[in-house]
């Protein structure tokens, strides 16, 4: 099957059960104005945070394409929204437990976004400015505690180093000065004498190293609107949910539903072969074809019209017109019909007849050996057999029109078929 009608399938169903889709579709839409309308608001608060390097730059901090500064901003990310940060913010506004924080990094920058979200717009702009100071202030301390750490160990290092030159002194004043041991003395002098210098480059720069954590470029204020809940959020989300809900209603509503809707349907439950449809528009000759086709296929001379749902053209005005045909039409009025009958035909009025009964109908033929050559499906509408008239003897069927009822003839093999015109109410066909 081709993508193009499996597409027309799909609609065609959604065409069907659009009242149910609609439905399911308006529900969602209304769920979603009442959890809207239920949800209390919310406010957010932003603080923006400039954060810049503090002391030597670290070796896990290098530079790359996605850390510009010598800092790592998805880890300060992290320490902002840590249960110690939480604690300051909690200990500086009186609170016991504080909002909780959402902290952002913007792509290529060394700014960070400290979020915080209230159901008052002021405690939210509060709160959102203690994280930054309470993020800021630890941050700081943390940078003093790691250099004063590392001036103590550069000192303790240094202090040995000393103490070393202290003992290669003493040990150049009683060697001798052309002996191996005064060089290699003199040597290690020298290697200690560099580290010396080196250990205090180093202690006198911690010493000299401005700590600045960085700084807030943006304070937070009370905003003007909640942040949430969001109309466009809440109603397409409901209109969503409720789309998908419907459409697999409908597709479940119709799975359940056993009537038949199309040729197809037809097709696939009896395996006969449709041989016309007479629900679309139909085209110049159709008619004409089905009616040559049934004859031709028909193996004797009595055939069996069998329509589904039986009312589906007993309610028309008749009117019988006698032709000369090679067929004699039986409609099953008669209970001789079944074990007359050389062959039948079944009419099937699509969205009218469930599965079902179109079973239990070819069921019954086969039980009296009835062969069904082809099935005609309809809407409101049943073919009757009319033939074309000329001028020789012996005229042939013709044309088949959907606008009639079929009388059954009880007269022998050559009595005439009986055809008539459907007149439907106030209007003649």
């Amino acid at each position: 099957m081709s993508s193009g009608t499996d597409l027309d399938e799909h609609l065609s169903l959604i065409r069907r059960r659009w009242l149910l889709l609609v439905g399911c579709v308006v529900v969602g839409g209304t769920a979603g104005l009442a959890v809207l309308r239920l949800t209390p608001p919310a406010y957010t608060a932003t603080t923006q945070v400039l954060v810049t390097p503090v002391g030597p730059q670290e070796p896990a901090n290098q530079v790359t394409s996605r850390q510009r500064e010598s800092l790592n901003l998805d880890t300060e990310a992290q320490v902002a929204q840590s249960a110690v940060v939480a604690a300051r913010v909690a200990r500086a506004l009186g609170l016991t437990t504080p909002e909780p924080v959402e902290v952002s990094v913007p792509p290529n920058s060394s700014v960070l976004w400290i979020s915080v979200t209230a159901a008052d717009p002021a405690a939210s702009a509060a709160q959102s400015r203690s994280y930054a100071e309470a993020y800021l202030a630890n941050r700081r301390e943390s940078a003093l505690t790691s250099m004063a750490e590392q001036q103590e160990a550069v000192l303790s290092k240094l202090k040995q180093v000393n103490a070393g030159i202290d003992v290669v002194i003493k040990q150049l004043a009683r060697l001798a000065r052309s002996s191996p041991e005064h060089a290699i003395a003199t040597q290690r002098q020298g290697v200690l004498n560099r580290q010396a210098a080196n250990l205090a480059l180093k202690y006198d720069a911690l010493r000299t190293v401005a700590v600045s954590p960085g700084s807030v470029i943006s304070q937070a204020t009370p905003p003007a609107a909640p942040s949430s809940p969001s109309l466009p959020l809440h109603l397409g989300t409901g209109l969503m949910a409720g789309l998908l809900l419907g459409s697999a209603a409908a597709y479940t509503r119709d799975r359940f539903d056993t009537r038949l809707r199309t040729p197809a349907d037809v097709e696939r439950l009896t395996g006969l072969p449709v041989l016309s449809d007479l629900s679309s528009p139909r085209e110049h000759g159709v008619l004409h074809d089905l009616a040559g086709a049934v004859v031709s296929a028909c193996p004797g001379k009595r055939l069996l019209v069998k329509a589904l749902p039986a009312e589906l053209y007993a309610s028309s005005l008749a009117e019988p017109l006698a032709v000369s045909a090679p067929l004699v039409v039986l409609d099953g009025s008669d209970v001789r019909d079944l074990t007359r009958a050389d062959a039948a035909v079944l009419l099937v009025g699509l969205g009218r007849v469930r599965s079902v009964d179109v079973e239990a109908v070819v069921r019954r033929l086969a039980r009296h050996d009835v062969p069904i050559i082809g099935v005609v499906t309809a809407t409101d509408e049943v073919p009757s057999f009319v033939p074309l008239l000329d001028a020789r003897q012996h005229t042939p069927l013709g044309k088949l029109v959907a606008t009639g009822e079929i009388e059954a003839s009880l007269t022998a093999e050559t009595t005439p078929m009986q055809a008539i015109h459907q007149r439907r109410p106030g209007k003649q066909t």
